[in-house]
């Protein structure tokens, strides 16, 4: 079901019928445990990992690009829950490459304890994903990178909740830098910026709130978490686009990957200070959870392939 979902997504680009041919190059829905298809990579502090997550346990609904017959399952991930040390994780799946202009798709859901817009102990923490990586090493702030990878705290929390790094960037892109579509002035990566005021502004899904009494209120205007995104990262023409729900967020051109070592992808949580939260719901509320991911063919080589067969398929005919 959600191959078909995914190659409906690539014939609608081109007002092209759904189509049955191979265009995906990998898709994981998390559906059946997959575990064992997965390398998790750490930092200095512990983390924790759950690639077949049954989210309705804390009360999130199913995420946007499932299949109506699809559960509630997903990944999530958490990092620095009690060892209080600056931190991150990440995951890739397991000897995957991928090459050329290519698309990687999936459902984002960032979660933080409550109450909001501010959050609990501990609340700031950041959801990461990246391309062109090893996949060997913790993609994570305080780490050596060898990939270009994106992030974003779920509460608004920091001075710079929205960030891109790359080997080029080292601690990653600063404001000036001409990375972020929000602009080039001071506080162009804040949540608080007015270009991200459409993610942001979301409450708890009613059953979370009815389990977990602290999740009471909204977030900030750009603070993104409590409500599922559909996030874009794409490579295409010499660039690294990062998209969420149709939002351009940020543009890393190809080459700032200097150390690049791998073509593989990689989802992952870091927190941005040194303490962990003293929340007693921490382990329940605080992570970051991916759903239905695809990765494809840039759309417009898709297309210059299903131009060729068309034109096959004529020629044939004519034949």
């Amino acid at each position: 079901m959600k191959f078909m979902l995914c190659i409906a997504t690539l014939a609608a680009a081109f007002a092209l019928p759904s189509i049955s041919i191979g265009s995906s190059l990998y898709m994981e829905n998390f559906e059946v445990d997959h575990t064992a298809n997965w390398t998790v990579n750490n930092g200095p502090s512990d983390e924790a990992h759950d690639f077949f997550f049954d989210y309705s346990t804390v009360g999130i609904p199913k995420a946007t690009n499932s299949a109506l017959a699809d559960g509630t399952r997903g990944m999530k991930l958490q990092s620095n829950l009690s060892n209080g040390l600056f931190s991150g994780m990440s995951v890739s799946p397991t000897g995957e490459s991928f090459s050329g202009p290519y698309r990687v798709k999936f459902d984002w859901w960032s979660n933080f304890n409550g109450p909001f817009p501010a959050g609990g102990s501990g609340s700031t923490n950041l959801s990461t994903f990246g391309i062109d990586t090893a996949g060997a090493s913790a993609q994570w702030p305080g780490g050596a990178q060898d990939s270009i990878w994106f992030g974003a705290t779920g509460d608004g929390g920091s001075s710079f909740d929205y960030r891109a790094y790359s080997p080029t960037a080292g601690t990653g892109y600063v404001d000036a830098s001409g990375v972020f579509a929000a602009g080039t002035h001071a506080g162009a990566r804040n949540a608080s910026d007015p270009y991200y005021a459409p993610l942001g502004g979301n409450s708890a899904p009613a059953a979370q709130l009815l389990l977990y009494p602290q999740q009471t209120g909204s977030t900030g205007a750009g603070a993104p978490a409590m409500r599922w995104h559909e996030v874009v990262i794409e490579k295409s023409g010499g660039n690294v686009t990062w998209t969420v729900d149709n939002i351009l967020l940020a543009t890393v051109p190809v080459g700032d990957d200097t150390a690049a070592t791998g073509n593989n992808i990689f989802f992952g949580h870091s927190d941005i200070n040194a303490g962990s939260s003293t929340d007693v719901n921490d382990a329940a509320l605080l992570f970051t959870l991916i759903d239905n991911i695809c990765v494809v063919p840039e759309p417009s080589s898709i297309g210059l392939c299903l131009i060729g067969a068309i034109g096959l398929f004529v020629r044939r005919r004519r034949g």
